[in-house]
């Protein structure tokens, strides 16, 4: 297990900058999900880590050791990483325990065929060694992969949008018993994802990234509760976006105002509002344009003067009535713009 540290990192392709004067921490032995949508930079931070694609500024450490500057590139083979794809890549001639077993070449034959199915045991598919990739469901060779990802004792594991092609429930199951999985083995991970509801179940710490930029890096209950501008916001869930101008403390909106005691007055400010952050009450304020079911809560809009706003909130409404709303002030943020 080791640290693995970003600084100051820059990627180029071309005149662009996929990764712009990055720098985040993945803890020893802790989960760092990165979290942002296509074309932010996490799977190139994966690449750099893995020391499959050299830097152009900056460093990256694993543990003590410097693996990547812009002058020296240390080798993947030797960087001791695991790495689980979106698609497993998983070596379909290999049965599932010579998979796990492929990293291990240098421990003798029985050894190495222990500790593969030793592998394949915690992660429950012990009883499935011989079953070659074309002959296990997805789920089951996702968990073939971070068997082998883990075999070899890795300084630091990277999984990259692991569950992304399952469905949800599968999904969720998976993502439980991975965690539970790399929490026993006390392991080092970076974890890709799209997902916000993925970031925030799996993470120790949590980094959100926007266009190569690293736009907040925190504990997950702190970026949802304190997102540092409305991108970090939007990033971890639904919201209601509100442009007005700070007066006597707060932005007023026609859904109700929004304190704003950090910012100057009359400065121009963007509000945040969260969709679970809305609860509505009996009264005449705004109507219910919309209601849609959402498990046991409903997705409903509401609109006031000309504007709609999405709330969350335990069902059932009523389209069509008339209600006041209340905005919880832990889910309504102000930023300057």
């Amino acid at each position: 297990m080791s640290t693995v540290t970003l600084s100051n990192v820059r990627r180029l392709y071309g005149a662009t900058a996929a990764l712009d004067d990055v720098s985040l921490t993945a803890p020893e032995g802790r989960v760092l999900a990165l979290l942002g949508p296509s074309g932010s930079g996490k799977s190139t931070i994966m690449r750099l880590i893995a020391g499959l694609e050299p830097l152009d500024a900056g460093e990256v450490r694993i543990g003590d050791d410097l693996v990547s500057t812009p002058h020296r590139t240390i080798p993947a083979e030797a960087r001791r990483i695991g790495m689980v794809f979106q698609d497993y890549a998983l070596f379909p001639h290999l049965s599932a325990g010579a998979n796990v077993a492929f990293g291990l070449d240098k421990l003798g034959r029985a050894e190495r065929d222990a500790r593969a199915l030793a592998w394949l045991d915690r992660v429950g598919l012990k009883h499935r060694a011989h079953a070659f990739p074309h002959e296990l469901s997805g789920g089951e060779q996702q968990r073939v992969a971070l068997a082998r990802a883990l075999a070899p004792a890795p300084r630091a594991v990277l999984l990259d949008e692991p569950f992304s092609g399952l469905d949800p429930v599968l999904r969720a199951e998976l993502r439980d018993a991975t965690l539970a999985t790399l929490a026993e083995a006390r392991t080092t991970t970076l974890f890709v994802t799209h997902d916000a509801e993925d970031a925030l179940q799996a993470a120790d710490r949590l980094a959100i990234l926007k266009a190569g930029h690293v736009l907040q890096e925190a504990p997950p209950r702190e970026a949802y509760d304190k997102p540092a501008s409305l991108d970090a916001a939007a990033a971890l869930g639904p919201i209601n976006r509100f442009d007005g101008r700070v007066e006597n403390g707060v932005v007023a909106t026609p859904f109700g105002a929004i304190a704003a005691p950090h910012l100057a007055q009359g400065v121009e400010a963007s509000v945040a509002v969260r969709a679970e952050a809305i609860a509505l009450r009996p009264g005449h304020a705004v109507r219910v344009r919309d209601v849609r079911p959402h498990g046991a809560h409903d997705l409903v809009r509401v609109e006031a003067q000309g504007l709609v706003w999405r709330a969350l909130v335990p069902a059932r409404a009523t389209l069509g009535e008339r209600v006041d709303i209340e905005i919880a002030p832990t889910g309504a943020f102000a930023f300057a713009r």
